[in-house]
């Protein structure tokens, strides 16, 4: 049985995060050409991981059958300390309001598979906002973030800066799951 509050919460997160991989896809670029290549390498690591999470509720909307997504996003400006803000109020919401009632939604309605892919997101989404406060720290000042690798697990979008774990601390995956995202 699809149950439709469960099935409008993954069909929102999955707009949400598509949207944010294509908007910290652009951000990417447009700190690449402002003279910001660690910035932009965190705003494509981030991307990748968005998209590691709008695939994971991707296959649970195709499993449930045909679907039409409608998602509300905010964009950035043409600066880079505006575009980490945007970064920072996006992440924010994801961690403090939208996770935390969607994964609830989903446990009251035993809907498991959705309660997995939601807690994957919230749990990897919660690195994020660090991330971009740090770099906006420097960015505002006219500078680029001191930043080692960035390893993103490509199974729940989990974000570390440095090593790549042994396992993942989100979904167990093995280190071999992670990409890296380095100079």
């Amino acid at each position: 049985m699809v149950r439709p509050m469960t099935d409008a919460n993954l069909k929102s997160a999955f707009a949400g995060e598509s949207q944010a991989h294509m908007r910290y896809a652009i951000f990417a670029q447009r700190a690449d050409e402002a003279g910001f290549p660690n910035i932009a390498r965190l705003f494509r690591a981030v991307a990748y991981a968005e998209r590691v999470h709008a695939s994971n509720h991707y296959g649970n909307i195709r499993s449930r059958g045909d679907a039409v997504t409608v998602s509300m996003a905010g964009f950035g400006s043409r600066a880079t300390p505006e575009d980490l803000e945007i970064g920072i109020e996006g992440e924010t919401f994801e961690v403090e309001e939208m996770y935390p009632a969607y994964l609830e939604v989903a446990r009251a309605q035993k809907e498991y598979a959705a309660e997995v892919s939601f807690r994957y997101a919230w749990e990897a989404e919660k690195t994020h906002a660090e991330f971009y406060r740090r770099a906006k720290e420097a960015a505002d000042e006219g500078l680029d973030v001191d930043l080692g690798p960035v390893c993103v697990c490509d199974v729940c979008g989990y974000t570390v800066e440095g090593e790549v774990p042994d396992v993942c601390p989100i979904c167990k995956a093995r280190r071999d799951r992670f990409k890296i995202f380095s100079d």
